[in-house]
């Protein structure tokens, strides 16, 4: 074993990681290897697609005996499993006999998300079905409850609350500032560049600044939340990239799924999936810490409609 792999090993835990800190559940390995994968290195993601793969057969193997199997070496395998969050590769062995035992305890096989010109719309509606279930999965089993936590403190208590998203992204800015409208807060959405701008500048301690990029490095996303940024507003990332660009300027960061993407289907269909959960979650959270206002103002948004919804009498 090298001198490196023996450091990272020491003492049981990875070097930078707090010794307090615990590992992702088996459940969330997986999904950590979807979301992580596309952002490490080409050596990295052979280490992080053999353990997605053969989770059984790679929990019977050494550190050396991985690092054979996937060309790579020691140090890189080890590197790996830190990434995925586990303090050194015992750990990720643990995680990964976990898992094995888990898809062998009778579940039914998964179906592809492949889609072909010719596949039967019955199994269009089945594969898509099956990719959302496993978009949504994933992004609560990655998901940061003490950053929502943070992201939800922050909102409920806001003054104003800015959110920027363009394309598919900009649908669901729409969406959660509709939702915050509704239950009394002051909310706007941007997808317009240069409106995001000229808003962030006047965000101040207090506001709220929420950036919602799949790819974590649209600069017409970025930009607005630098500025509300260096105007001291809480800042807030949903994004498929945690350690994309637009990390450098958020306080607390909202990952969510990675979905294979593919010819049928683009990636902003499965990304929006997974951000719509995150607002769901960020929107139902605020909706709990400010009951006694939210609650009033969704009464009077119902009733404001209810007549819209009515079949009409003539």
């Amino acid at each position: 074993m090298t001198n490196d792999v023996k450091e990272i090993f020491s003492n049981g835990t990875a070097k930078g990681r707090p010794g307090g800190e615990a590992a992702p559940a088996p459940a969330a390995l997986a999904a950590k290897v979807r979301t992580l994968a596309p952002s490490m290195t080409r050596s990295m993601q052979r280490v992080a697609e053999a353990v997605a793969a053969d989770p059984a057969g790679c929990a019977a193997l050494t550190v050396t005996g991985l690092a054979e199997l996937t060309g790579t070496s020691e140090a890189t395998v080890v590197r790996t499993a830190r990434l995925l969050g586990y303090p050194g590769y015992r750990d990720l062995r643990l995680a990964l006999a976990g898992l094995a035992a888990q898809q062998q305890s009778g579940r039914a096989p998964s179906v592809t998300a492949d889609i072909a010109v010719d596949d039967p719309i019955a199994d269009v509606v089945a594969k898509l079905a099956h990719d959302e279930q496993q978009t949504l999965a994933d992004t609560a089993a990655g998901l940061d409850t003490i950053q929502l936590g943070a992201a939800v403190t922050a909102l409920a208590a806001a003054r104003r609350a800015d959110i920027y998203g363009v394309g598919a992204s900009g649908l669901v800015a729409q969406d959660l500032a509709q939702k915050l409208l509704r239950i009394g807060l002051v909310a706007h959405a941007h997808s317009d560049p240069h409106l995001a701008v000229t808003n962030a500048v006047q965000l101040r301690t207090g506001d709220v600044a929420i950036a919602i990029t799949h790819s974590g490095s649209t600069g017409d996303v970025i930009e607005p939340l630098r500025v509300a940024f260096d105007r001291g507003a809480t800042t807030v990332a949903i994004t498929g990239r945690p350690d994309g660009p637009v990390s450098q300027y958020a306080d607390h960061i909202l990952t969510t799924s990675t979905a294979r993407e593919s010819e049928l289907r683009p990636a902003a269909m499965s990304s929006r999936t997974s951000q719509l959960l995150v607002v769901d979650c960020l929107f139902t959270g605020v909706t709990q810490r400010t009951y006694e206002t939210a609650a009033p103002a969704l009464s009077a948004s119902y009733e404001a409609l209810a007549h819209r919804h009515s079949p009409r009498t003539r």
